[in-house]
């Protein structure tokens, strides 16, 4: 089978130890995007089956009509809006997807939570600059840790974060409060009261059209003076422009991100990056070695599986 694999941005994946999996199989793989539909279909033009690297690759209706040979796509995580299922599904595409720990954005999370209390970048560029200590840093321990959302990741924040002797509170949709309750974790009482009472907000939120710009200017302007908001899921849950606005304007007092409108960010080219009170990291939240194992490691089986007749994980 001809197989595509795009946005390899490490060109890691032919190195890792599930790759063996493909042997027998033609493989493309790009370590590059691209995006517009001529680019995207002369990319995928000789493929029958596409591996998706999360939601890096847009897949339409109008790119799958000049996919003639494809037959199968094998998505790494969890399927979210980003491929037109129906679509698939007309064109007899079969859609498989997988799954992955979690772990790597949830230690990604305290990560960036540590660096931006310590202020550890800027003291290590102080260092290399042949400048001593600059910063008077704060410790994460009696914080409250602000989750937003519980699921699978939230949850191990929460936890993670308890661990460093923070205080978690949670806030989300009803499912999401009553697990954080039966887990132990205190609540907040209203959206208004959790990021009033937070010193630390993660937003912990799948992507869709409910969780899409929940969090507005009217949201950050009531964050503390000395607060730290974490974003590793999607900046899409941000109305556009207000965390910089907020940033700007000392609500909150610092950000970290890892997730970005439209990526890849080259260049610098977008304006938290350029921002002395935010962090930005190249959404690397899910980018670790064994995450990567198994994300590509069930995408492969998808694929092998299809091709003995016994599809599984299937999405359409």
């Amino acid at each position: 089978m001809h197989i595509v694999i795009s946005d390899d941005h490490q060109d890691c994946i032919r190195n890792l130890s599930c790759f063996e999996k493909l042997n027998g199989h033609t493989v493309e793989i790009f370590n590059n995007s691209v995006s517009g539909i001529d680019a995207l279909a002369e990319r995928y033009k000789n493929a029958e089956a596409i591996v998706l690297i999360r939601e890096r690759t847009v897949i339409t209706k109008e790119l799958l009509d000049r996919l003639p040979k494809l037959k199968v796509i094998s998505q790494t995580g969890k399927m979210t809006s980003h491929v037109d299922l129906q679509a698939c599904k007309e064109k007899g595409i079969v859609v498989m997807d997988g799954r992955g720990s979690g772990s790597a954005t949830a230690e990604l999370n305290m990560l960036l939570i540590l660096a931006s209390l310590r202020k550890l970048v800027e003291e290590v560029t102080r260092l290399k600059g042949g400048l001593w200590q600059g910063y008077l840093g704060d410790q994460l321990a009696g914080k409250v840790l602000g989750v937003y959302g519980f699921g699978r990741i939230g949850k191990q924040v929460c936890h993670l974060g308890k661990a460093f002797g923070a205080k978690p509170l949670v806030w989300g949709r009803d499912s999401s409060l009553q697990k954080a309750s039966q887990e132990g974790f205190a609540l907040a009482s209203s959206k208004e009261d959790f990021f009033r009472t937070s010193d630390i907000v993660c937003l912990q939120l799948r992507l869709n059209d409910e969780t899409r710009h929940i969090v507005g200017p009217q949201d950050l302007a009531m964050m503390k003076p000395s607060s730290l908001l974490v974003n590793t899921s999607r900046a899409e849950l941000i109305v556009p422009g207000a965390l910089e606005a907020g940033l700007k304007q000392g609500h909150p007092a610092y950000a970290a991100v890892d997730t970005y409108e439209s990526e890849p960010v080259l260049g610098a080219e977008h304006p938290l990056v350029h921002l002395s009170n935010c962090l930005c990291t190249p959404h690397i939240g899910f980018v670790e070695r064994e995450n990567y194992e198994a994300y590509f490691g069930i995408a492969f089986d998808n694929i092998n599986a299809y091709l003995v007749g016994s599809p599984q994980n299937c999405v359409n």
